[in-house]
């Protein structure tokens, strides 16, 4: 039987090596994103994702696996623009935006935990296009979010469609990891 919570730590400790390697390379210089900003960010990376999937064709290279990897990370961005705002200049150092990184990794995990408890692993039966169209009604949600200067009526906030992204692109990625083993 897989244990999700080690294929989870897994999955997470290699989309933070990239995350802390791309801090070397750029620094924190997302946090100048506005909320549709990062929106768009994940929404290139999932709607690219969709497009490999339906055509079978991948011109660039670039692995769907590296694309979730990437909604991972600006999921967990979007999350500490949340907390943080949006800044007009690089305002925190890669020290303080890696340590905000794990407290938001912790969180999602600690939200996967409860949802796969009460959902009894149902993403392990479900399509991996399933989980793109998911990551993507998630980030429209967020865009329509942001339209409306981050105000919902009944739904959950942003932060939930962040999580929520982040969750089912680790799901996706535990699901091609099993794939080649």
């Amino acid at each position: 039987m897989p244990n999700t919570s080690k294929q989870y730590d897994q999955v997470i400790d290699s989309c933070r090596k990239v995350y802390v390697l791309k801090m070397k390379d750029y620094g924190p210089s997302w946090r100048i994103m506005r909320p549709q900003t990062v929106n768009d960010q994940l929404f290139i990376k999932a709607k690219r994702i969709r497009t490999i999937e339906t055509t079978g064709v991948n011109l660039i290279g670039d692995s769907i696996q590296g694309e979730l990897m990437a909604i991972v990370n600006y999921s967990i961005m979007g999350l500490i623009q949340l907390e943080k705002g949006y800044a007009d200049t690089v305002d925190m150092s890669a020290e303080e935006a890696t340590a905000l990184y794990d407290k938001y990794a912790g969180e999602a995990k600690a939200l996967m935990m409860k949802k796969n408890h009460d959902y009894g692993e149902a993403w392990r039966d479900m399509l991996p296009s399933s989980l793109t169209d998911i990551i993507l009604t998630k980030i429209n949600r967020n865009k329509q979010i942001a339209a409306n200067d981050g105000q919902t009526l009944i739904s959950e906030g942003a932060d939930g469609n962040y999580f929520d992204m982040l969750n089912y692109s680790v799901f996706y990625l535990i699901k091609m990891l099993e794939n080649e083993q």
